[in-house]
């Protein structure tokens, strides 16, 4: 199945190196394309000319863009990575690297709700949760997991709501809520929830306690898109009730989870061997907020 769903990471310069950590860790892993910044490029962002800006991989098989980004954004545990694991030992192997230089958030250990279970930041900021499923049916390696926090904590429900109304193939799972007397969560609020998104797995909490940090850019979900009206479709609804547009088809949804929303044709422009082609394509896109594929493609013929 095609993933149209792929979450970007914005590293300070590091976006190769963590890159191959990641794929030395997980099975079914690979280095993909390395798109590298053009003079249009260096001319907006200060990038060198020919310095990597991207670099895509797999692990599990899933893919992830990896983003040269600077020291503008880091990564916070609003968004992380649950890695569903067969055995205790599997857990124990992934954790021993994964938090290597790194920071616990919960310790390695053993919780009601899995025999070993750790949540970690890895040495370059990324947060991982690493858990023994037990019985349970292991259908994704790798789920997306959000965490709302501060003024966005109880708005859970309402955002896997909106998401499943606006992608294909989607759905809402198991949902775990909290009960009277969990305070400071509000009873009825989201413990644990799953969910599926264009026939990904994605999971959802809140979290009442008193976090310093909330959803920011360094963790961005790319959705490619065929056409203008497909496009606008994610980019108003995405938009609506307090949402932010941002440059080069970035956006925040009302909940403060970043958004890309581009058109796959963009891609194979950006590939083409002709550099006065990418040159103008870049230049026309940096420009832009929502991407318009007439503009980039008009800019493309020259």
């Amino acid at each position: 199945m095609e993933q149209k769903i792929i979450p970007n990471l914005w590293f300070d310069r590091q976006a190769e190196e963590a890159a191959g950590f990641y794929a030395s860790l997980f099975k079914n892993s690979r280095i993909g394309h390395l798109m590298r910044a053009t003079k249009a490029g260096f001319e907006t962002t200060g990038v060198p000319e020919g310095s990597v800006i991207t670099v895509e991989f797999e692990l599990e098989g899933q893919s992830f863009v990896g983003i040269n980004g600077g020291p503008l954004f880091k990564f916070t545990p609003a968004v992380s990575f649950l890695v569903a694991c067969a055995t205790k030992e599997e857990v124990d192997a992934l954790w021993a690297r994964l938090s290597e230089s790194g920071a616990a958030l919960m310790e390695l250990g053993a919780y009601p709700f899995s025999e070993r279970y750790g949540w970690t930041q890895d040495k370059y900021g990324l947060s991982w949760q690493v858990m023994a499923m037990g019985d349970r049916p292991i259908k994704q390696k790798i789920i997306p997991t959000l965490m709302f926090v501060g003024e966005q904590c109880g708005k859970a429900e309402e955002a896997i709501k909106l998401y499943t109304s606006l992608f294909e193939k989607a759905g809402i799972g198991a949902i775990l809520r909290y009960g009277k007397g969990e305070e400071p969560d509000k009873e009825g609020t989201i413990r644990h929830a799953g969910f599926t998104l264009e026939g990904q797995e994605f999971a959802a909490m809140d979290s009442a306690y008193d976090h310093h940090f909330t959803f920011n850019e360094a963790i961005s979900f790319l959705r490619p898109c065929e056409t203008q009206e497909e496009i606008d479709r994610y980019w108003g609804k995405l938009t609506a009730d307090g949402g932010q547009e941002s440059m080069c088809g970035w956006l925040k949804d009302k909940f403060g989870v970043s958004w890309q929303i581009a058109p796959s044709i963009l891609e194979k422009m950006l590939r083409d061997p002709d550099i006065k082609k990418v040159e103008r394509v870049t230049e026309a896109f940096l420009k832009m907020q929502k991407l318009v594929i007439a503009e980039l493609e008009k800019a493309y013929r020259g």
